[in-house]
């Protein structure tokens, strides 16, 4: 049963029944190849290295890179986070300043050098064009092909919904919960929310989270993963008599300002599910911030622009589309009924709108187109020693999941996957 605040998308553009499917049963059967935003220049104190990986998670990428360049987590650059099961060719940057290329080759079975060329600056959060896709679905006649075929030329006409994915909000879907506590400034919540009994977790916690409720952190402890480094930095701090706030500190800036993304993340999908309902995903109104899809750049929209433009019009050519928040400061505002959504929106997940153009908040806000293009689809049905498949290939910009698109043909059979992926990751961090 869903929570009031699940932040997973709750609608679909395309109508009618979907097509049962499977992805992600091997990670051959999910490829993805970053489309870069630049070349290197072949100078500077960033090494750039084409790599490859396959069935290995970023953090555990990050870790074998940092050990063999000798370097740490935050001298290494990256575009994009991916998931763990796929085979990904992408690009990451090495901070090596007066230091030459290690001579000594990279040894690891999942991941490989494809090549390699120095520049000035580091690889940051966005610094791609897209992603191109190649992805097998599984436990599929092929002869669904043209019903496939069908709704991927529809998306490809009217854009797929912009909606952030399961990997943004965790195992537990609650990412976004530990966020709105962070901004709130309630440190115990977060820490009960991270560690305690208070949302849905997996069975194998239940000792350790029923001992922390009972402040018996000491115990508690040993039983998380070795890889369950947010539970176990917060638990560290307890347990040597540290307070809530200073225990919530002890976990790593990026952790935390992932958790606070992920409640901006959870707003924007709760509008845009709105959106869908309203039938407005590629309609532009007054006050909407219409977003410039060639430029990124964005405008408020007034009644004088309704009237004096054919905006809609240039929305159906796919030049522009409405937006949605990602709250911040420094973010273009909506007007009017548009603006009280977002308000509401906001409000019903728990968070005052002020909180976000509060100094001590420190957060940058955006805007977020509501849908994106797909391009360059195709489509093929075949078999192999795995059985029958049918293979879909396209591109996304920058920040679009594969796995919406999915959702779109196959339903929420596709959110399953991946709440198995990620249950399976988790199941990963409890060794110990």
């Amino acid at each position: 049963m869903l929570r009031e605040d699940d932040p997973l998308p709750r609608r679909r553009l395309l109508g009618g029944p979907v097509v049962s499917g499977s992805i992600k049963d091997r990670a051959e059967d999910f490829l993805v190849d970053e489309i870069p935003l630049y070349e290197p220049s072949g100078e500077g104190e960033h090494l750039y290295l084409g790599i490859q990986r396959q069935g290995m998670a970023h953090s555990e990428m990050l870790e074998v890179l940092g050990r063999h360049f000798g370097v740490p987590e935050e001298a290494i650059g990256f575009a994009g986070m991916k998931d763990k099961i796929a085979v990904i060719r992408q690009a990451v940057s090495i901070h090596l300043p007066g230091r030459a290329t290690p001579a000594v080759e990279l040894r690891n079975d999942r991941l490989a050098i494809l090549w390699q060329r120095r520049h000035l600056n580091k690889i940051r959060r966005g610094h791609l064009a897209g992603n191109r896709f190649s992805i097998r679905i599984r436990k599929i006649d092929p002869i669904r092909s043209p019903v496939i075929w069908r709704g991927l030329k529809t998306l490809e006409r009217d854009g797929i919904p912009d909606y952030y994915g399961s990997q943004r909000f965790g195992y537990r879907r609650n990412n976004h919960r530990l966020g709105r506590h962070l901004l709130n400034g309630d440190p115990e919540a977060m820490l009960d929310e991270l560690l305690g009994t208070v949302s849905p977790f997996p069975e194998r916690q239940r000792e350790a989270r029923e001992l922390f409720d009972a402040k018996r952190y000491a115990e508690s402890l040993p039983l998380w993963g070795r890889n369950d480094r947010a539970e176990r930095v917060a638990l560290n701090a307890l347990v040597h008599g540290r307070s809530p706030r200073a225990a919530a500190k002890a976990i790593s800036p990026a952790m935390r300002m992932f958790w606070i993304s992920a409640y901006q993340s959870a707003v924007f999908n709760r509008l845009l599910d709105q959106r869908l309902e309203r039938g407005l995903l590629a309609t532009i109104i007054e006050g909407d911030v219409a977003y410039k899809h060639a430029s990124r750049g964005q405008f408020t929209v007034t009644a004088e622009m309704l009237a004096a433009e054919d905006l809609q019009a240039r929305a159906g050519r796919f030049e522009i589309s409405p937006s949605g928040p990602m709250l911040g400061r420094g973010m273009i505002e909506a007007a009017g009924q548009v603006r009280d959504w977002e308000l509401e929106a906001t409000l019903a997940l728990g968070v005052r709108p002020e909180v976000f153009a509060a100094k001590e908040t420190d957060l940058e806000g955006a805007r977020r187109p509501f849908r994106v293009p797909v391009t360059n689809i195709e489509l093929e049905g075949g078999f192999d020693e795995h059985g029958t498949f049918i293979r879909l290939a396209f591109d996304l910009p920058r920040g679009a999941y594969a796995t919406v698109l999915l959702r779109e043909l196959l339903g929420d059979e596709v959110a399953e996957n991946e709440d198995a992926a990620l249950a399976d990751r988790a199941a990963d961090r409890s060794d110990r």
